[in-house]
């Protein structure tokens, strides 16, 4: 598969690109970010943290609003930004920005006219992965984390498949989505009216049931004009009580659901990574 090199600039000695390349999982042209730190230069590995975006991002967001780059380099992690959809003037899409492009809910849909394209939970699982470890210097050691629907994704992917990461985080996430506007909407159209599903897209169903457990931590700001309607933290957080799932869930007095939020405590995410990416066994 080729890579095409869109732009590339020197950040804490690093750098921070941008490629494009055909996905055979969404079939269209896609781009992502990757920050490589200077160390990856050298003739050695490094684990790499997937970071999965919100509503409306693509993957120019995280790595233009986050910070999260001088923390990258003095650490030795790479970090891969996706974006949230497929593209292209093929692509179905709908008018409200929490449907179509922009909002594929990394799920792979079911129903037309969503089915051709967005399937984005391979691309995120499966290809993606496979061709950053084709041609970067990165490990087969990763994280995932994410913002509100790619908090979603990242805590789902995780849960769905814990021998493909070592820990899992996210900021402002979607827990609960088979019980929230939002998810009721994207689930209906990628994947039908069977709710069963749904369920297997829902991070709080998904902590009930889970037989392997991985560090997951969560940060949530109390001010986040999504909290009650959209996010639910309390069902995740009463899920992983029940299931005696070691959930680090942590509650931000004054943070709302900006990349604010996410620029304050993003070093303390990528430290809470590196704890497993770069320490564990």
């Amino acid at each position: 598969m080729t890579l095409q090199l869109v732009s590339r600039t020197q950040c804490f000695d690093g750098a921070q690109c941008q490629y494009s390349h055909r996905s055979s999982a969404l079939d269209c042209e896609m781009r992502f970010s990757i920050y490589l730190p200077s160390q990856a230069e050298k003739d050695q590995r490094f684990p790499v943290l997937y970071w999965l975006s919100g509503l409306t991002c693509t993957d120019e967001n995280f790595s233009q609003k986050a910070g999260a780059q001088r923390m990258a380099a003095e650490l030795g992690i790479v970090l891969v930004i996706p974006d949230t959809s497929p593209r292209g003037e093929a692509v179905a899409d709908a008018d409200g920005y929490d449907l179509g492009k922009g909002a594929g809910f990394y799920v792979n849909a079911t129903q037309l006219p969503w089915k051709p394209h967005y399937r984005m939970y391979d691309y995120i699982v499966e290809e993606l992965p496979a061709l950053i470890e084709a041609n970067f210097p990165v490990s087969e050691r990763r994280a995932i984390s994410g913002h509100s629907m790619g908090g979603h994704g990242a805590l789902t992917i995780a849960l769905k498949n814990p021998a493909r990461y070592l820990s899992v985080s996210a900021f402002s996430p979607i827990c609960n989505p088979i019980a929230c506007p939002w998810g009721e909407k994207a689930f209906a159209a990628y994947l039908g009216e069977n709710r069963a599903a749904w369920e297997e897209h829902d991070a709080t169903v998904l902590l009930s049931r889970a037989t392997e457990q991985l560090p997951m931590l969560i940060s949530q700001g109390e001010e986040d004009q999504f909290l009650e309607q959209q996010l639910k933290p309390n069902a995740l957080e009463a899920a992983a009580k029940a299931a005696r799932y070691p959930v680090k869930i942590e509650y931000h007095a004054g943070y709302d659901h900006s990349y604010f939020f996410i620029a304050t405590f993003i070093e303390q995410h990528l430290r809470f990574h590196a704890d497993y990416l770069l320490h564990a066994g």
